[in-house]
């Protein structure tokens, strides 16, 4: 069942780290970017977005300006975040060990992915689309939290919000491109007409976090595409013939104390 403002998941409330997979739900935007659009490039009112920001800063107990994410550009970089960091790199992960900061990523469609320790003094976050999580930006996420102390097999990792199999229509091209670059995903591919295939996004993270050591991992299976009451969507969006486009944010921050 999906809270009307903000989903958490046990695994990551064990590690004692304030996270949401924050909802569309409990912002100031309106019309097509109602509610909690936290897009900062979308074409809502800006003052709206900086509200809607405000709010989910404060639930997670930082700054407005310490709301930290990066510009997403379907990458495999990761960045290590420090205090003072600006929104300014270029980046699809990011981790800190700082409890004042709260990473961040946007989505409507793609599947983020939040991570933490088991002591909740590390966390991370990843924007994982097809072409991220079949580059490996996953593994780059958990590598920089290795490379920063931590042990792989010890990581909680928790897959958000994200479009579900059975509306994530793709075509030849994409598959060709995922298994041509990693032949273990030809399984997330379940073929549904001529060079056409339905994709299985959660699964297909939920196997490369797997593979990469970790134990503690798990997807939330909410469809961010068939549930327009709680999610916006890129391929909704798209289906009904293009227009504006909201993007809702999932968060983490360390443990404090």
């Amino acid at each position: 069942m999906v809270d009307s403002w903000v989903v958490r998941h046990p695994m990551l409330s064990q590690c004692q780290v304030r996270h949401g997979f924050f909802t569309r739900n409990g912002g100031v935007s309106v019309q097509a970017f109602t509610s909690l659009n936290c897009g900062l490039k979308t074409e809502d009112d800006p003052k709206a977005v900086q509200e809607n920001r405000r709010r989910v800063a404060k639930e997670m107990g930082v700054a407005a300006e310490c709301l930290w994410g990066a510009v997403q550009i379907h990458s495999t970089k990761v960045i290590a975040v420090k205090a003072g960091d600006k929104i300014t790199y270029e980046a699809d992960g990011a981790i800190t060990t700082e409890p004042d900061i709260a990473i961040s990523v946007l989505t409507a469609d793609c599947a983020p992915v939040l991570f933490s320790t088991p002591d909740g003094k590390m966390v991370g976050a990843a924007h994982a689309g097809w072409r991220g999580a079949a580059f490996g930006i996953l593994e780059a996420t958990i590598d920089q939290m290795v490379s920063a102390g931590a042990k792989a097999e010890t990581i909680t990792a928790v897959i958000g919000p994200c479009i579900s199999a059975k509306g994530y229509e793709v075509r030849e091209d994409m598959r060709s491109e995922v298994i041509g670059q990693d032949p273990s995903g030809t399984p997330y591919f379940a073929s549904v007409g001529e060079a056409l295939y339905k994709f299985d996004l959660a699964g297909y993270c939920l196997h490369r976090l797997k593979r990469r050591g970790l134990i503690h991992c798990a997807a939330l299976n909410l469809d961010t595409l068939s549930n327009e009451a709680h999610f916006f969507s890129h391929r909704r969006r798209v289906l009904a013939g293009g227009g504006p486009l909201g993007l809702q944010i999932s968060s983490i921050a360390c443990r404090k104390g």
